[in-house]
Formats: C-alpha cells, structure tokens, sequence
C-alpha cells in the first residue's frame, strides 16, 4: 500500500492514498522504465521475500525498507518521475499494467552477436572505462553470492541420503551435525557409572545441541545480511551494464547513420555532376538526403543525451552500491560477532558442571593430575560486551562507527526505525516533486 505526493501537472491530484501494488506490478514498472529510459539507469526491484523467512517481522522489515529505497530513487530522478507510465501506476483503479510495451534495441541472437564485436569509439573515457567494470562487478557479486549459498546450506543443512553404487552414506550441514552429536553425548551419561562424569556428559550434550541450533540460526543471519545484498547487486549491475550496451547501440547505430548521410550526398553530387538528370531521380535524392540527415540530427541529439545523463547517473550508483555494500558488510560483521559471543557463553556457562567431575578440577582423566585448579569461573560475555579489554578499546572499531553510519532514517518519511540508505537530491533537480511512502 502506497501513499503519493506530488506537484507534477500530470497527475489528476497533488495526494493519493491507499494506492496497493502487488510485486509483479513493480517489475513491470522497472521493465518499461528500462526500456523507455536508455538515459537513466533504473535500480533492480528488490525481491519479494529474504532469507529471514516468509511472514518474520525481519522480512517484512527488509522487503519495505528495500521497496521504500526503491521508490526514492525512481521518485527523485527527474527522467523517471515525468515517465507517462508513472502517473498511470500510480492513477490506475484496478492494477496495473503498461500501457507501452517498449523492447530493448536489440534482443535474443543479434544482442549476443553485438557484444562479440568491439566496442564503437567513445569520446566519454569515464563511460567507456565504467562498463568492464561495472561487468566484473556483475560477475564476481554473483559468484560471491553463490559461495555464500553454498556455504550457508553447508552451515544449516539436510539430512539426506547419498548413494554410489552399492555404498550409501548420510550428509548433513554443520547445524545438524551438532545436533545429532549432542544427543549421542548425552546418551553416553545412562551408562556411565561415574556420578560427575555422567552429569557432565548430560550438560555438554545438551550446550552441544543448543550450538547446532545456534549455527543453524547464523546461516539464516549470513543469508540474510550478505547472500541477499550480493545477489541484489548482482542483478542491479546486470541492469546497468545492460544500459550501458544500450548505449554502445546507439553509437552504432549514429555511425552508419553518419556513413548512410554521407553516401546520400555523394549520390546526390554524383546525379549533379551528370550530363543527363532527370527529375523524378533528383527529387528522390534530395527526399532520401533530407531523410538521412534528419535521422543523423535525430540520433545526435539523442546520444548527447544519453551519455550526458549516463555520466551523472554513473557516478550516482557507483556511491550509492558503495555505500549499500559497505553497510551490508558493517551489519554480516556485527551478527557474526554476535553469533560467536553467544555460542562462546553457551560452552562457557558447561564450565563449572566440566570442573565439578571430581575434587582435581575435571582434569584428572586428561594425565594432568598436577595441574592447579583455576579459582575464576566467571564467563567472558556480559551485557556490556567482551570482557577483553583489547576489543573493547579497538580504535579501529570507533573509526568505522564514525565514518557516516550507523543508519539513518530516510528522507520522506518511511516508517521504520532502521534504513540503509539516505537518498540524496539531485543537484540538477526541479522544484517539481514525486514521493512515495509505503505503509
């Protein structure tokens, strides 16, 4: 559900409330904005559910703070805010659904026939430099996200059966792994004769257990706050390099505008020059020299454009995926911490029941009789942190805090306590406004 404010002329009102939108709706809007807008480079839709799981309140907390970016950006660009597609998603009664339906320059065989050759030359260095890499960076977020995945199943994992031939064996991720040993470890505490060591047995089976369960839950968080952003970005950068091919596109296809205007004229100084002209030939060839010329002067035009909005959009997304990144590392960085102190105080808190086997301090059955028996059993986690004075006073922890996060709310009044990212106006923007607030 969207609420909109605007001042452009094109709407039938300044507000509109209660405006509801399924996800499928958004993707159509962002195709036609891609397609419709070679000059502007439109950010991916962000996907409809996390990996914090369908119905969590972390999800829903995600998906809305994502969407409410995403309109942000599209609202604040002044190429995308006037699209006429614009005022019908936001108009239309009964949902929604381009009333243009506009394809890419070039689709399917003759797109991948295009990006074998080299690319057109370019008087832009900055723009023509910006495609390898923003293709690298398409490139390796994918991979990385696909490691995370394969990671995050090895972490959480299934139970499953695997067989070769006549050999069949189990394979399962650490966190049920864990599981399954804490729950033979305690079942080693009914036959043990030995009172100490059969409660220590029970209690380390069940820490074991609780730490399975732990780890299961850090993959969800490793998931979430690394898997989704680099799986994001990924297809962002896909959607920019895409753009910027669009563009190499429309170069060529000003050079053999340029090449056709010039054959033209020459056919029309070459009928000049002849000894016998007729006039239905000289009309042709002025009608096709003025064809040609207008479409040169069309595609000039239309290619300064282009590359004069591409520039600033360029270095607007460059920040802006730097920013994002850096904030998604900051948050995966924080929850892993978190993880490890939990799962470091779940096997500190099994310290006293290890000690209390017998008199020597549970370490008479290691062959270490004569080591002294440690008086401290206070646990390392507190509410205030490590007890280790080195992280608490990490300079470099209070260096990375200061360096413009953490988060902050977003401009146009989303209602959430927590948001990535602060959209920032464009320097080249009209007093005309377009927001949009989900709700």
């Amino acid at each position: 559900m969207l609420t909109v404010q605007t001042n452009l002329p094109k709407f039938r009102t300044t507000q509109f409330r209660d405006v509801r939108r399924t996800h499928s709706e958004f993707i159509k809007l962002a195709d036609h904005l891609v397609s419709s807008n070679p000059e502007a480079l439109v950010p991916a839709v962000p996907p409809a559910l996390t990996s914090a799981g369908a119905g969590t309140d972390e999800d829903e907390a995600r998906v809305k703070a994502s969407l409410q970016r995403w309109l942000n950006y599209v609202c604040a660009n002044e190429v995308l805010m006037r699209d006429d597609e614009m005022v019908l998603f936001v108009e239309s009664d009964f949902g929604y659904s381009p009333m243009l339906k506009r394809k890419q320059p070039a689709t399917g065989v003759r797109r991948r026939v295009i990006k074998q050759f080299a690319p057109p030359p370019d008087d832009t260095p900055e723009l023509q430099d910006a495609r390898p890499i923003v293709k690298l960076f398409y490139l390796g977020t994918m991979d990385a996200g696909h490691k995370v995945d394969k990671l995050v199943k090895a972490r959480r994992g299934k139970w499953y059966s695997l067989c070769i031939f006549d050999t069949c064996s189990s394979i399962t991720g650490v966190g049920l792994a864990e599981s399954d040993f804490g729950v033979k470890i305690g079942a080693m505490s009914v036959q043990e004769p030995h009172s100490g060591l059969a409660n220590a047995y029970r209690k380390l089976g069940k820490t074991i257990q609780t730490t399975g369960d732990y780890h299961a839950a850090q993959a969800t968080a490793e998931a979430t706050t690394i898997g989704d952003p680099l799986q994001y970005h990924s297809q962002d950068a896909f959607i920019v390099k895409e753009t910027l091919t669009n563009r190499h596109i429309l170069l060529r296809e000003l050079l053999q505008a340029q090449q056709l205007t010039r054959s033209k004229l020459n056919a029309a100084d070459r009928l000049k020059a002849s000894s016998s002209v007729r006039r239905e030939k000289v009309d042709e060839a002025i009608s096709a020299l003025d064809e040609a010329r207008s479409n040169e002067l069309y595609l000039v035009g239309k290619t300064q454009r282009v590359t004069s909005n591409l520039l600033q959009e360029q270095r607007r997304w460059f920040a802006r995926t730097a920013a994002d990144l850096r904030l998604s590392i900051r948050e995966y960085v924080i929850r892993e911490i978190e993880a490890e102190r939990r799962t470091l105080a779940t096997l500190e808190s099994i310290r006293p029941d290890i000690r209390a086997i017998d008199s020597s301090g549970g370490l008479s059955r290691l062959g270490r009789e004569n080591v002294g028996r440690r008086a401290s059993l206070a646990t390392s986690q507190g509410k205030n942190g490590d007890s280790c004075k080195l992280i608490r006073e990490a300079p470099y922890l209070d260096s990375f805090a200061s360096s413009g996060y953490p988060p902050r709310h977003l401009s146009w009044g989303v209602d959430l306590s927590r948001s990535r990212d602060r959209v920032q106006p464009f320097p080249h923007m009209s007093e005309h406004l377009l927001t949009s607030r989900l709700l």
